[in-house]
């Protein structure tokens, strides 16, 4: 293995807490996760572990408000500090996306009594979230979700299944989208399930090309009772909702991509100044030198575009469509990059000897969560062209 370590990113950090927060997350990321990330995704293993730690941090809820136990950071600095996590292990990354993902409709939609019974627990109190919207029959089209919620007095009964779920079965809390009304997106509702709920289980684990440490599995809703207490907005509102938190998830999805394709280039750069051919290190060939130039080119456009899209989220503007180009964009590049720091390892790439192989596997996943890289153009072209004529 190369002994090369690689340098640190160097960011445009807004404040002082900021870069001290980016200091901590390097430790942790450095002495914590990344010594085990290998083996523990060969072996399939969930670092419960590292997310305690990271909750006892303060790193589980660093968008959210202070008042309930998060970080009052912008969306600029917690992105950065995903992409950080995601370079060390993407696992560990992609987990602080999803769990910010399932506490997004209790922050941005709950009512005052909801927030501060839930947050604080949510946010700092050791717990893991998940969000569940997708379903067998309805991914892309996700207003055509079949699960159901119905009224019982002052519970509702939720019957149905959730598919693709991260954190599936391990999960403490899940966000769900659930029918309550009509077909359409009008008739979806959304529910805040604790993961203990009865009627609630997982099937096995999905068997996954890569990702392998973080459980994606079926949710099975069977007659799940919940009070009213625990629904997230009005009634009809959940898809509004849900389309509202995936804005903010794909720069989550964006932030651990760029993140992956550094960790590729980190160990393409390590390699090719390394490995000796013909008298000199293979860093020294043009071809391979134009290689690696346009790896680091495509990862810093991914990152620009990303915080562009960051900055008008924190200045409250609209960015739906800055989101949807940053995921599209930051992960075609992590595939991209990926494969092409296993070309710069040749056979060595080929083998679990390196981690570039992995971070192949990895980064395919990536161009089709929350909302596959087709979905995003089609986003992108609504905003640039209009809505589709019928």
């Amino acid at each position: 293995m190369p002994d090369r370590a690689p340098q640190p990113v160097d960011r445009q950090l807004p404040t002082d807490e900021a870069r001290d927060l980016i200091s901590l997350v390097r430790d942790i990321a450095q002495h914590e996760i990344a010594p085990k990330a290998a083996e523990e995704e060969d072996a399939g293993r969930f670092p419960r572990e590292v997310f305690t730690l990271l909750s006892r941090s303060g790193l589980l809820g660093l968008p959210y408000d202070s008042e309930y136990g998060g970080g009052d950071q912008p969306y600029e600095v917690y992105l950065q500090v995903l992409e950080e996590l995601a370079a060390a292990r993407l696992t560990v990354g992609l987990g602080v996306s999803v769990h910010t993902l399932a506490s997004y409709g209790l922050a941005a939609y709950g009512t005052k009594e909801q927030q501060t019974e839930h947050l604080p627990v949510m946010l700092g109190g050791g717990l893991l979230g998940a969000y569940a919207l997708s379903e067998p029959a309805s991914g892309s089209d996700a207003a055509s979700l079949r699960t159901k919620a119905v009224r019982d007095g002052d519970d509702w009964v939720i019957t149905g299944t959730k598919s693709w779920i991260t954190h599936g079965g391990i999960a403490d809390f899940y966000t769900v989208m659930a029918r309550t009304g009509a077909e359409g997106p009008r008739g979806i509702t959304a529910f805040l399930v604790p993961g203990d709920a009865e009627g609630l289980s997982a099937a096995a684990p999905e068997k996954k090309m890569g990702l392998k440490g973080s459980p994606t599995a079926q949710i099975h809703l069977d007659g799940v009772r919940v009070s009213d207490a625990r629904r997230l907005g009005e009634e009809g509102q959940g898809f509004a909702i849900a389309l509202s938190a995936l804005d903010s998830g794909r720069l989550g999805i964006a932030a651990c991509a760029i993140g992956l394709a550094q960790a590729a280039l980190d160990e393409a750069v390590a390699y090719a100044t390394d490995r000796q051919q013909f008298g000199r290190p293979i860093a020294d060939f043009q071809g391979l030198r134009f290689m690696l130039a346009d790896m680091a080119t495509q990862i810093e456009a991914g990152r620009a575009l990303y915080l562009a899209a960051a900055r008008l989220r924190d200045a409250g503007r609209p960015f739906a469509r800055q989101a949807a180009m940053a995921k599209l964009f930051c992960t075609d590049t992590a595939m991209k990059v990926t494969t092409d720091a296993v070309q710069v390892l040749g056979g060595y790439g080929y083998t679990a000897d390196f981690p570039a192989e992995r971070y192949m596997r990895e980064a395919k996943v990536l161009q089709i969560v929350e909302g596959t890289n087709q979905i995003q153009r089609m986003v992108i072209a609504r905003h640039v062209a209009g809505p589709e004529t019928r």
